[in-house]
């Protein structure tokens, strides 16, 4: 008789597994999935090398360079360049026919930002300060090219100064600068004064050419490249050169747990910067220790009230600096509740 070409021959029963083998078979297959690389879509990842070259850059680039910077054919980068264009993740000058992040990449690095506790507790504090205090109030975080502002609140009064999201502040010529320099932690600020060149930063609008030919300037107590506002033009020059009357100003602001700017960089507008730490230990108890040694200091983010000079009250005992000091203090509280360890810790030690 002929067995059917369908029919399986007969297999002898198998033993049951025990639940030790079928541990060990569902474990070995758990270890197997982790390690096998999971399979993704290539050309999404094509797409997502040429945005890697234009975030690194932050300019707008040619289609040229988008190409040459992601290594791929400049015909084939076309194809890529019109789809991501489609979706808003690039969009493209009419004029210089250059490629920029478009409106969906912005909005996705809002949506990443607005996870950040300390600026999601600082947004209403800060429309609260400006509605108070009739002025602008900044909200800048650690950008790779220097503090960058991500929220600005405009005041009711029209103030004669370029500011806006996305503005990048130079570190030694802005209030909001020098508060990194003093707060921002050593590898962090080394990287930007080594970017502060790579795009343009707001050094306010005064002329600061004899202030540079002369070497140094009144408000940045720097010596060099560092006094004109730029950083240094060596690549391996990480550092600037610190005289001792910036190093002295850098103390002050630890000491204090604030800046001014009167004047300057701009003529006729003022500034009053605020650091929101991590809790930890309050400013000024130790002003030779730069905060951010200590991780439980780290800056998150600063408050800056912007007025016209004459208009903000930059008294250091005054209403403002009260206001910016407060909100930055519940900012910190709000957004790093202690914990209830450190809470006894710290009841412990005041008994």
């Amino acid at each position: 008789m002929k067995t059917p070409r369908n029919a399986r021959a007969a297999e002898p029963p198998q033993p049951a597994a025990s639940d030790a083998d079928a541990g060990a078979g569902a474990g070995a297959g758990a270890g197997a999935s982790a390690a096998k690389t999971q399979r993704g879509i290539q050309s999404v990842e094509v797409g997502a090398r040429l945005l890697r070259v234009l975030a690194d850059a932050r300019v707008p680039l040619a289609p040229s360079d988008l190409a040459a910077g992601a290594d791929i054919a400049s015909s084939q980068a076309h194809a890529y360049l019109v789809s991501l264009t489609r979706l808003g993740l690039i969009k493209r000058d009419a004029l210089s026919g250059r490629y920029e992040a478009g409106p969906l990449a912005l909005r996705l690095g809002l949506l990443h930002l607005a996870q950040e506790p300390a600026l999601r507790e600082a947004v209403p504090r800060a429309a609260a300060l400006a509605q108070a205090h009739n002025c602008s109030i900044a909200l800048c975080i650690a950008g790779p090219q220097g503090p960058t502002i991500v929220r600005y609140e405009h005041a009711s009064l029209p103030l004669h100064v370029n500011l806006h999201v996305g503005t990048v502040m130079s570190l030694p010529a802005t209030s909001t600068g020098r508060v990194f320099c003093a707060f921002l932690d050593d590898d962090a600020l080394r990287a930007m004064w080594r970017n502060q060149t790579a795009q343009p930063v707001w050094r306010g609008t005064a002329d600061r050419g004899a202030a540079g030919a002369a070497g140094t300037t009144g408000t940045t107590g720097m010596t060099g490249t560092a006094a004109a506002g730029k950083a240094p033009s060596k690549p391996d020059d990480a550092a600037p050169e610190l005289d001792a009357a910036f190093k002295a100003t850098l103390d002050t602001i630890r000491a204090r747990g604030f800046e001014l700017g009167i004047d300057a960089p701009s003529p006729g507008v003022s500034s009053i910067c605020v650091p929101v730490l991590k809790p930890g230990l309050d400013p000024g108890l130790d002003p030779g220790l730069k905060p951010a040694h200590d991780p439980r200091r780290a800056l998150r983010l600063t408050l800056t009230a912007i007025g016209a000079t004459g208009a903000l009250d930059v008294r250091p005992a005054g209403a403002l600096v009260r206001a910016l000091r407060e909100a930055a203090h519940e900012i910190a509280e709000a957004a790093f509740p202690a914990s209830p360890a450190s809470s006894a810790s710290s009841a412990s030690d005041s008994n």
